[in-house]
Parts: structure tokens; sequence; C-alpha cells
């Protein structure tokens, strides 16, 4: 369990209000029975993103849960990429081992790789006044990044969260990271630790 500092500790109230997005930690992709090449890297990111979730909740900020949720016949199928995550299938829904609840969390399943394409996601995000995306899941390097470009175009801060996201091959994961940490668009996108968040909060 990571120890973040308690909203009593603060003496100053927050200078962005966040969101934190998970983005596909869906059973197709965290299934030990049938493993795909993400997987056991997805199954490493569950415990520091549950902390997160934990803090978030405890701090009254909104947690968001975007999944894949695709159709056989959909487009980006055409190429290698196999069906998966489809809509009303159990491979579809959060990973158990997440720690999803649906009394406070919101789930948006998304028909393509960023979270923002077709959820309603823009207006959730500006009716709770948000300003800044903490992003996590996986893949860094797909929907991840897709997302939080998105967030950028939408006119939110981003903060791609390096220890709760997760790539194959790991060069991949790494190599994205590493494009973004030092970019002109600082201080709106940023890469860092969760432990971190804080810094860019307060």
């Amino acid at each position: 369990m990571v120890a973040y500092a308690k909203p009593a500790e603060r003496n100053s109230s927050p200078k962005e209000k966040p969101a934190l997005l998970i983005i596909d930690m869906v059973n197709d992709n965290l299934n030990p029975d049938h493993p795909n090449p993400i997987t056991e890297l997805a199954f490493r990111i569950i415990s520091p993103i549950n902390d997160l979730v934990d803090n978030f909740r405890k701090r009254g900020w909104p947690v968001i849960f975007a999944t894949d949720a695709y159709h056989e016949q959909d487009f980006i199928f055409r190429g290698r990429l196999k069906p998966h995550s489809l809509e009303g299938t159990r491979g579809a829904e959060i990973a158990v081992d997440l720690d999803y609840r649906p009394e406070t969390d919101i789930w948006l399943p998304k028909p393509r790789f960023s979270a923002f394409f077709q959820t309603g996601l823009e207006n959730i995000l500006h009716e709770q006044q948000i300003t800044l995306c903490a992003v996590a899941g996986i893949a860094t390097s797909f929907c991840v990044l897709a997302t939080v470009m998105d967030a950028l175009c939408h006119d939110f801060k981003v903060v791609l969260l390096e220890d709760c996201t997760a790539a194959f091959p790991r060069e991949n994961h790494e190599n994205i990271l590493n494009v973004y940490r030092r970019n002109p668009l600082d201080p709106l996108l940023r890469v860092a630790a969760s432990i971190d968040l804080d810094k860019f909060l307060f």
C-alpha cells in the first residue's frame, strides 16, 4: 500500500481537480487461463492502480473505468488485431481484481481506443469541473496514449502514470514514457509515478 498524504495534512486546497481514468483493465486482458502478451504486465499494475483508486475515493475525486466494447465486424479487426473485449461479453467487463465499485465509480464502455471517443467523457469531466486527468491502464502505446492525447485536445491537463500503465514489450512502454518525459506541452502533459501525483495537484 502506497502512503499518500491525507487531505487533512494539506494546508491548501488543490489547484487542480483531477479524475482518474483507468483504461482497458478487462477480463480479456487479465485472464491467466488464456493470457495474451500483455497479461503478466497488466497484473503487475493492479496493486498501484487500486492504491490510487482508494486515494481518489477518500478525497472525493472521480474514478472512471473506460473499457473496450467492440463488435466482431469493427473496422479495427480487418488487420492483424483479433476480436476481443466484445460488447456484452464477460471478456469486456472490468477485471475482478480491480477495485471497481459501481455505487461510486463510473464505467464507460468505449467503441474505439480513446476513452473520449463516443463515450460522453468530456461532458462528465466538465460537469464535475475536472481540470486534470491522471491516466492509468493498458496499453501505453495504444489506448492509454490515445486517451492522453484526446484529453489534451479537450483542454484537460494530463499526467501519464508511469507505474500504473503497461505495454508489451516493456520496451514499448519505456519508449513512450521517454518521448513525453520532456516535451513542449509541459506542464500540460507530464509523466510521473502515482506517488508523485500530488506535486501537480497542490
